[in-house]
């Protein structure tokens, strides 16, 4: 029987894979790739990862970033996380990388597909977690280069590759321009409905903001349109001021689907244990959490046939109950 971590199986939608390398495997690239870190250890390493604000995560995004170079690299990002997460949990994984952004740096195109596929591949043999990726289309970022993406996308399908996103700057780039080659933190409802209305997307990435459109809302839940949400992450970057403020349990009162995911684990100081946490803490349970991020996923059907049997297997109601427990001798000082 499988272990789950603490004792019930997660589903994660939403993490970019470039935000996963933690300060040991980012010095042990570097160090492969003869790539100069402004660091030589790994204490270093993570006092830089530290996060200050987001002008400062954006720099240790491009630190680590620029260390990836070969397919080697790809695929070990891809099996060091899900050998992390399957320690918390996970079941299936898909994961986010921007392939735009390391060819502008002299990466090939196939070298980074590949090397994402074969971590996708080793994850599952190693360690049993399914993992699917989801290759960004980064705003701003002129067309041709968007449809290079959505090229090199189809190529892989095969491979594990089952959607594209469109990630990086919303407020300052909106999605209607990317409806050619085919949302919702900090840019507000418009975003979101940018992405259904001119996209059609299929879910939206943290989309909390919805909440400041009832109708918006009203759409979602009824299309019953899976929003990838991020406490954590909001936390850090400010999208919310405290978790206590966080828009989360209006979106479940509504009847909007949430799944919940770390986003950029490695920079947020989180874990998809935490994150689960934290949405307990504002009210959602394991199993909504978990039955959201099927509903979500974009795996194929027999995957998804897997993911719901593992769902049935489990005694949702003693996880709770073991959680609420925890708690409780928490609160007391006895856990």
């Amino acid at each position: 029987m499988r272990c789950f971590g603490d004792g019930y199986p997660k589903i994660e939608l939403h993490v970019h894979l470039e935000g996963t390398v933690r300060p040991e495997t980012l010095l042990e690239i570097a160090r492969r790739n003869d790539y100069a870190l402004p660091c030589t250890t790994v204490e270093e390493l993570r006092a830089l990862y530290a996060f200050r604000d987001f002008a400062h995560f954006i720099e240790v995004w491009i630190l680590t970033t620029n260390a990836l170079r070969t397919s080697d690299d790809f695929r070990q990002v891809v099996v060091d996380y899900a050998r992390e997460a399957a320690g918390h949990g996970a079941v299936y994984i898909e994961g986010i990388f921007s392939p735009a952004e390391r060819v502008r740096r002299g990466v090939g195109w196939d070298e980074i597909f590949s090397g994402y596929c074969d971590g996708a591949e080793e994850a599952n043999e190693r360690f049993g977690v399914e993992v699917r990726l989801t290759p960004d289309i980064v705003r701003g970022f002129p067309l041709d280069e968007a449809a290079e993406v959505v090229r090199h996308a189809a190529r892989y399908r095969d491979r594990g590759v089952v959607g594209i996103g469109l990630g990086g700057l919303e407020a300052e780039f909106p999605p209607e321009p990317y409806e050619p080659v085919h949302a919702g933190e900090v840019a507000g409802a418009a975003s979101v409905r940018g992405a259904l209305d001119a996209l059609g997307a299929d879910r939206i990435r943290h989309g909390i903001r919805s909440v400041e459109d009832a109708g918006l809302v009203r759409e979602l839940a009824e299309r019953q349109l899976v929003l990838d949400v991020c406490p954590i992450s909001n936390l850090r970057t400010r999208a919310v001021a405290s978790l206590e403020e966080h828009p989360l349990p209006q979106l479940i009162a509504a009847g909007v689907p949430c799944s919940i995911s770390t986003d950029d684990p490695a920079m947020f100081d989180t874990d998809l244990t935490r994150d689960y946490d934290a949405a307990r803490f504002l009210g959602v349970e394991p199993r909504a959490s978990y039955e959201a991020g099927l509903r979500g996923a974009l795996c194929d059907e027999a995957t998804k046939s897997l993911l719901r049997g593992i769902g049935e297997a489990t005694d949702w109601a003693a996880t709770t109950a073991t959680l609420e427990t925890m708690r409780t001798d928490d609160a007391h000082g006895t856990g």
